[in-house]
Formats: structure tokens, C-alpha cells, sequence
């Protein structure tokens, strides 16, 4: 008998770019950031109504959905959509608010998804920035976190979840979905 097992999960990765801004995107890229319960050393956003606070202190994004949203013709790049940490290796669709990732002794607890708004418009073909709204394509959005703990972080430097809650949704293939794999349970 052939089954269904489920999707293998990737749960470490590693920073590609630390991004940051005076205020407003694009974020451009450094080698390294401190990070405090209050977020990136030297990030600054211009509307503390919808951007930063404890709950959004980092943005994270997928450099793998980056490279997807790119093969579809979009002119997004690493910052241009309001992160700070842009990650790869990671299997995106499965993180979600709950989750817990670990770079080196910073931690950090994702609070929710990242809302899109028309700034990052140009990232997008016809500035179709719902492109990765949670709602609308979900396991294309950027995670908003929490510090737990603070430090210094590296471009290279790894990153591992560390807590995955129970209850997270299961994950909707994509287009970045790892392929299900089948057992031979003969």
C-alpha cells in the first residue's frame, strides 16, 4: 500500500539581508543589526498606527518567495517590501503566529501576519501588492515578531524555528510548497 505521508518541512535557514530605513521602504541592506525588544537598531517607520510597536517589532520575508514572486514578473527585491530579516531555506508556508525562531541568541515570537498597503505598491506588476496578502494567497505573506530576546545578527547567520504551536494551520500547497512524498507500506 501507497501513502500519503505529508510534506517535509524545512526549519532552518539561514539571513540572506538586514534591511532598514529612516522610514519607509525601500529598506536597504546591512551586514549586520542589533535587535532590541523595541526592533532593529536604526529602523524607523513612519506610521507607528500600522507599523512597528512590541507585536511588530521585526518583519520577516521569504527570499524564496521573493524569487517566486520574480518569475512571475514582479520587480520586488530583498527590502523593498518593508522587512528587516529577509530568510531562505525555510519552509514558509509552515510558519505562522505561534511559531518561534532562534538566530544565534536573538529569539523571536511570530505575533501575525504582515498586512500589506499600497507603499510597497511598485514592488508589484500593476502594483498588485495583495499579491501577498495572508488572506488572499496564503504562505506568500510577510510574519510579523516579537522579540523575546535580543542580539547582534549576521547575514549568514542561521536560523531555526524553535517552537512550532500545535495548532498551526496545515500548510496549502503552492507553488513553494515542498512535493507530498509517498511511503511504500507494503
Amino acid at each position: 500500500m501507497i501513502s500519503r505521508v505529508g510534506y517535509p518541512e524545512r526549519v532552518s535557514g539561514r539571513i540572506e539581508f538586514i534591511n532598514a530605513s529612516c522610514g519607509g521602504v525601500p529598506k536597504r541592506s546591512m551586514f549586520e543589526g542589533l535587535i532590541t525588544e523595541a526592533g532593529l537598531d536604526g529602523d524607523r517607520q513612519r506610521d507607528l498606527r500600522y507599523h512597528g510597536g512590541p507585536d511588530r517589532a521585526i518583519v520577516l520575508f521569504s527570499l524564496d518567495v521573493i524569487h517566486a514572486l520574480q518569475q512571475e514578473g514582479h520587480p520586488i527585491a530583498a527590502g523593498t517590501t518593508g522587512e528587516n530579516l529577509t530568510v531562505s531555506g525555510m519552509d514558509w508556508t509552515s510558519l505562522a503566529p505561534g511559531a518561534e525562531l532562534q538566530i544565534g541568541e536573538v529569539r523571536l515570537h511570530i505575533t501575525s501576519y504582515a498586512a500589506p498597503c499600497e507603499t510597497i505598491g511598485p514592488s508589484f506588476l500593476k502594483r498588485d501588492f495583495p499579491r501577498i496578502s495572508q488572506k488572499v494567497h496564503p504562505g506568500w505573506s510577510r510574519l510579523c515578531a516579537r522579540v523575546l530576546h535580543g542580539g547582534l545578527v549576521r547575514i549568514g547567520d542561521a536560523v531555526a524555528l524553535s517552537h512550532k504551536p500545535s495548532a498551526l494551520p496545515s500548510p496549502q500547497p503552492s507553488a513553494l510548497s515542498p512535493k507530498p512524498f509517498l511511503v511504500d507500506r507494503r
